[in-house]
């Protein structure tokens, strides 16, 4: 093909001031869009987040050892699910995203099985941004959590290491997300509790991204780009506000027999269930 340049009247040719207009557009529309693909990025608060710690889970198999542990049996609150370990039906890495399977069968004792992994003794953190992107379980008595523990829960017992949900979402509820703060001196055992709750038609029905930004100051929760609740540091010391202490995280499918008391229980029929998670990353914020 045979390209033609004709001379205008500044002296240059159309074939150049079409790539000086490509250059331009470039310049005002391509490079912004690539900075925000880097990992330091500025988000909408003016802040600065670069990544600290990731796992996109892009491989296949178990969950990586180097970065996930496990919790075994029968862990807490009476929940009628055994968490497995080393079993692939009840946690496995395939096609980009963890799994977590919530399965009704006879294991160990239990009517029902799942799975709960943790980084604890892998990586812990203070302050940031953590962020998940996942997809919900759905049926009445699922319980999938995102949330954290303090690293010295071992020495200073729950709640006084304290606690932080970035995300529970209870079955019996299905258009509910919530995120809770628990600690020494606030917490649901004392009816004083601090949490917040979001109202979102079936949010089981598609990933969404579930983030915490923990500042020495505060934490706020965020459903998507949507901040629902902030919770404040009052300074009343450590028995209020135990988190200028490393966290671990924590990433888990429970069931709870009836939430509240009186509402009917499990519906088996729904199982098996999967909560599915996309990634997990930690950054640190300025």
């Amino acid at each position: 093909m045979r390209i033609i340049c004709f001379k205008n009247k500044f002296g240059g040719n159309t074939k150049s001031m079409f790539w000086m207009k490509i250059s331009f557009f470039c310049i005002i529309f391509v490079l912004p869009y690539l900075a925000k693909c880097q990992t330091i990025v500025k988000t909408s608060q003016a802040t600065t987040k670069t990544l600290v710690w990731s796992e996109e889970f892009n491989y296949t198999g178990l969950p990586d050892t180097t970065k996930w542990t496990y919790e075994k049996g029968f862990v807490r609150n009476r929940e009628p699910q055994f968490y497995t370990w080393d079993r692939k039906e009840n946690a496995r890495v395939q096609d980009g995203s963890l799994i977590i399977t919530v399965i009704k069968e006879d294991y160990h004792g239990a009517k029902y099985t799942s799975a709960s992994i943790t980084t604890n003794r892998k990586y812990s953190f203070t302050h940031g941004r953590i962020e998940v992107r996942a997809k919900l379980p759905k049926g009445r008595g699922v319980w999938p959590a995102i949330w954290m523990l303090g690293q010295n829960k071992d020495q200073v017992k729950w709640p006084a290491c304290g606690e932080i949900d970035i995300m529970e979402y209870v079955g019996h509820k299905p258009n509910t997300i919530e995120a809770n703060v628990h600690t020494r001196d606030y917490n649901h055992t004392k009816g004083n509790g601090r949490g917040g709750r979001l109202t979102f038609e079936k949010p089981y029905e598609d990933f969404h991204i579930y983030a915490v930004e923990w500042y020495p100051d505060r934490m706020d929760f965020y459903f998507d780009d949507k901040m629902f609740f902030s919770c404040k540091n009052k300074g009343e010391g450590i028995g209020e506000w135990p988190f200028s202490a490393p966290q671990y995280l924590i990433l888990n499918l429970a069931l709870k027999n009836k939430w509240p008391p009186g509402q009917p229980g499990l519906d088996d029929s729904v199982f098996p269930q999967e909560f599915r998670v996309d990634y997990v990353r930690v950054y640190e914020i300025k």
